[in-house]
């Protein structure tokens, strides 16, 4: 990840509810935002309690805040805090040092 670039970062508690609609969703969530100028990647995990955390990455705050306003997005958001979350915090940093190790 380069100095700079913008992360946000979404936790959230999933109720258990309607997954294959969640799964679906989130994958067409995630290759919409790999489509989008200034994507440089995305990381998440959820736990068998359903709690997640997924951070999206993005080459400025222009384009995260494009991806937040993107017409697919707002109504997914929606239907999240109608479905599929019982609550849900996202952070937005800047990168201000990156590294990674890799065997």
């Amino acid at each position: 990840m380069k100095r700079g670039a913008v992360a946000v970062i979404f936790t959230s508690l999933r109720n258990g509810s309607d997954s294959a609609g969640y799964a679906e969703a989130s994958a067409a969530m995630a290759a919409e935002a790999a489509r989008q100028p200034g994507y440089l990647g995305l990381r998440a995990v959820r736990d068998a309690a359903g709690e997640g955390i997924t951070i999206s990455y993005w080459a400025d705050e222009a384009a995260a805040i494009a991806w937040r306003d993107h017409a697919e997005h707002a109504p997914i958001r929606a239907r999240g805090r109608g479905d599929w979350y019982d609550r849900y915090e996202v952070v937005v940093a800047t990168v201000s040092r990156a590294y990674d190790w890799r065997r």
